[in-house]
């Protein structure tokens, strides 16, 4: 409450400092979210199923593969220096080639997203895959435990925080992808509803559309933060040591 009460006082005191239509005041802003409130639910439905989609892809394609990665050196070694390479790069130059290839619908949107997903995931839970204690390893082992039950009981948990990390921060950029997504190609999304509202001078609109992409974003974040604190419980004051 106290950072959305100092958001709203700094913005109010920019907006009476600037004094200009292209930055309305809150209290502008806020009703017109009311006024056009069907529209952008339909576009929030719809960015929130792109955002979603992509984050599952991304991450179901990621997590196998950076645990592979983080408990073999030898595919680390074959993989690693492909992984450098790309990682990088700007998921967003492929946004014409994706446009190009799928159309103007939710598939490249959705890809897009999923490939920026997909590389910060498989970095970080290769690096959580690679600290996980020998130790632990060991004792499961030594229990009877084949490959899939050391993935399965040690691995997979103890990557579990560094995961819902990854996602978190990549909550921020999928959203932020999504919106130069939908307003270079696109007829829905919020993207679409914001720069529309611009393009027809509408400037309240579209502070509307950012405060409603921007709840968009602290969604996706609490409910990542929901989620590990359901998951990871057991990681309650632990920490992963070598």
């Amino acid at each position: 409450m106290l950072a959305s009460a100092i958001i709203l006082i700094v913005w109010s005191l920019t907006a009476i400092i600037v004094d200009s239509p292209v930055l309305p005041a809150p209290w502008a802003s806020f009703p017109m979210i009311v006024a056009h409130l069907d529209d952008l639910a339909v576009h929030f439905a719809i960015s929130l199923y792109r955002v979603l989609a992509a984050m599952l892809a991304g991450t179901l394609f990621a997590m196998p593969l950076g645990l592979s990665l983080g408990r073999s050196p030898r595919l680390d070694a074959i993989f690693g220096p492909l992984l450098y390479l790309l990682y990088p790069i700007p998921k967003i130059v492929f946004l014409p080639v994706l446009l190009v290839l799928f159309g103007l619908g939710n598939t490249p949107k959705i890809a897009l997203i999923a490939l920026t997903i997909f590389f910060q995931v498989l970095v970080t839970v290769r690096d959580a895959a690679k600290i996980v204690p020998e130790a632990a390893v060991s004792s499961i082992r030594s229990l009877g435990a084949n490959r899939f039950d050391v993935f399965w009981h040690v691995v997979l948990p103890a990557s579990l925080p560094e995961l819902f990390t990854a996602l978190r921060i990549s909550s921020g950029t999928a959203v932020a992808i999504l919106f130069f997504a939908e307003a270079i190609a696109g007829s829905t999304g919020l993207g679409f509803f914001i720069v529309n509202s611009w393009a027809l001078l509408n400037y309240p609109a579209m502070f509307a559309g950012i405060i409603v992409m921007a709840l968009l974003g602290v969604v996706l974040y609490e409910c990542f933060d929901l989620l590990e604190h359901r998951l990871s419980r057991y990681r309650s004051g632990f920490r992963i040591n070598n």
